[in-house]
Formats: C-alpha cells, structure tokens, sequence
C-alpha cells in the first residue's frame, strides 16, 4: 500500500496538480484584491456610490426600504425572506471582471508560447527525421 501511494505521489501530474492549487489560490487572493480594491471602487462612483450588495426585496414586506448593512444582517439572521439580487449583481459583475482578467492573461501566454515555438529552429537531426517522414509518406 505505502509503495502504491508512494508511486501515485511521484507521478509528475500529481505534483502538477497540487502546484496549479497553491498558485491558483494565491493567485485568487491578487484578482480578488484587483477587483474589489481597484476596479470596483471606480465603478461605485460612476454608479453615484451604489452598493449593490445592500440591494434586496423582502417577500414579508417588513425591511424594505432599508439600507442600513447592520438591518439587513440582523434580518438575514432572523430568517426574513430576502431576496438579494443587489449580491446577485454584485457578484455577477465580479465574475465578468475576473473572466476578462483570465482571458486577458491566458490570450496573452498562447501568444508568448507560439513566439517561442516560432523562435525554436529545427535541429538538423529533426529536419532530416521530418524529410524521412515526407519520403516515407509519398511512397
């Protein structure tokens, strides 16, 4: 058993794996100081200082209107029906803005990795395997 597990441990996508975690978790740390420290302050003072987070509908009728963080956490916690879709949008928004970062980031390593494969000249030894194939392949 410990010789099993000690072979699915040493397993190069194992380690892969579990090095793509910490750094995605780090990593998630960054995008999530980005967008809640510099990218959503600007977009609540286009929006005039809207939260969206403080933004619900309450089905018993008892908290609307309400605005006050302190209310709407004291009535989530006394199980008032709410219906946040302020978070909703919040959320939402911040989704958008962390898929757009991503895309942003993996459009350009594709492009950093393609001028690397461009950058790579075929060793005589694979021009003359590729010419090999060629003849090999017309016959």
């Amino acid at each position: 058993m410990w010789k099993d597990y000690k072979e699915f441990i040493s397993r190069r996508n194992v380690l892969d794996l579990a090095i793509g975690v910490v750094v995605g978790a780090a990593f998630s740390k960054i995008v999530t100081t980005l967008v809640e420290g510099i990218i959503m302050p600007p977009f609540g003072w286009l929006t005039s200082g809207i939260d969206f987070k403080d933004k619900f509908y309450d089905l018993s009728g008892k908290y609307n209107g309400v605005s006050d963080p302190k209310v709407i956490e004291e009535a989530i916690k006394g199980g008032a029906p709410l219906v946040r879709y302020g978070q909703f949008i919040n959320d939402v928004i911040v989704f958008l803005i962390i898929g757009f970062i991503i895309f942003l980031i993996a459009r350009s390593a594709t492009k950093y990795f393609k001028f690397l494969e461009a950058e790579a000249k075929p060793t005589p030894t694979e021009i003359l395997l590729a010419e090999i194939r060629d003849v090999l392949k017309n016959k």
